[in-house]
C-alpha cells in the first residue's frame, strides 16, 4: 500500500465527519449508535437526509451541498482512499450538512432508521451486467432503499450505461412506480439544471467519449412485492472488457438503440 494511500487512511480517521462502522464493530455494539438520530447527532438540525451511494470521490455528494444547505447529504463507500476528496473538501470549507460513511452499500439498513431518508444518488454505479443481485436499481437493493426511505422517498439515477437505463426503466415498469422525469440524454434534452450538471470524474470521461448521460428519477413507493423484470437487455459493448478496458471508445456501429418502454407522461 502507497504511502500516499496511507496518509488518506491517516486523514480519514481524523475528519469528525466521517464515520467507519465495519461490521465487526457493528455486531459487537449492536448496531450503529447514530442509526435514527443523524440530524440530532451529527447534523444538530431536522432537514431533510440525502444519500449518495457508491459516492467515490464525493463530487455529487459535496456539490449537492453546496448547492442545498437546507438539506442533509451523506455520501457512501467502501473505499476510503477514494473518498477522501470530497471528505478532505468539505471538511476545509467547513460545510456544516455534508458527511461521509465508509461502509458496504448492502449494509446501509444498519445505520439508518426506517423512514429516515428523504432521498437517494446513483451516480454511475457499475450496471453489474452479469449480477442482478448486485445492481443497484435491481429488486435486492430497491427493498434495503424502501427499509429506509420515507413514503414519498425519491431516487435519482445518473448513468452512461444504455445497459442500467433500460434495466431500470423495466424494473419501473415492472414494479409499478411513479416516474418524474425519465431521458436518454441528458444533456440535450434541457434538463441538465444546476443540480443535474454536477460532473463527476466518471461522467466527464464518458462525455468526453462522445457517450449520452441517461437520468432517471421515480418515486420508492412501499412494495409487498417486488419483480424482476423478465427482459433481455443487449449488453454495453464498452462495458464488456475487464475494467481496465472500459475507458475505449465505443463503436457506435454496435451502439444499443433504445426504446422508449414505457410512458412517463
Amino acid at each position: 500500500m502507497g504511502k500516499n494511500k496511507l496518509q488518506k487512511f491517516d486523514d480519514m480517521a481524523t475528519f469528525p465527519h466521517v464515520f467507519q462502522y465495519p461490521f465487526a464493530i457493528l455486531q459487537a455494539e449492536g448496531g450503529c449508535p447514530i442509526s435514527g438520530r443523524w440530524n440530532d447527532k451529527v447534523f444538530k438540525n431536522d432537514h431533510p437526509l440525502v444519500l449518495e451511494l457508491g459516492c467515490g470521490r464525493g463530487e455529487y455528494t459535496v456539490g449537492l451541498g453546496k448547492l442545498f444547505p437546507e438539506k442533509n447529504f451523506i455520501g457512501i463507500d467502501i473505499k476510503g482512499a477514494r473518498m477522501w476528496s470530497g471528505a478532505k473538501e468539505s471538511f476545509e470549507t467547513g460545510m456544516k450538512n455534508v458527511a461521509f460513511l465508509r461502509t458496504s452499500i448492502e449494509l446501509i439498513a444498519h445505520f439508518f432508521a426506517p423512514g429516515e431518508i428523504s432521498e437517494i444518488w446513483l451516480t454511475f454505479p457499475d450496471p453489474q451486467m452479469k449480477k442482478v443481485n448486485k445492481r443497484l436499481t435491481g429488486t435486492r437493493f430497491m427493498r434495503l432503499y424502501c427499509e429506509i426511505l420515507s413514503g414519498e422517498g425519491i431516487i435519482h439515477l445518473k448513468t452512461d450505461s444504455n445497459f442500467m437505463y433500460v434495466y431500470t426503466c423495466e424494473m419501473i415498469k415492472t414494479n409499478k412506480y411513479t416516474v418524474q422525469v425519465c431521458t436518454d440524454d441528458l444533456y440535450h434534452s434541457g434538463l441538465a439544471d444546476e443540480i443535474l450538471s454536477i460532473r463527476t470524474g466518471y461522467e466527464q470521461q464518458w462525455l468526453e467519449r462522445g457517450l449520452n448521460i441517461k437520468y432517471i428519477r421515480f418515486v420508492c413507493e412501499p412494495r409487498d412485492k417486488l419483480t424482476e423484470p423478465d427482459v433481455e437487455i443487449e449488453a454495453d459493448p464498452y462495458r464488456s472488457y475487464n475494467r481496465s478496458r472500459r475507458s475505449q471508445k465505443p463503436n457506435n456501429n454496435r451502439q444499443l438503440k433504445l426504446k422508449q418502454s414505457f410512458d412517463i407522461t
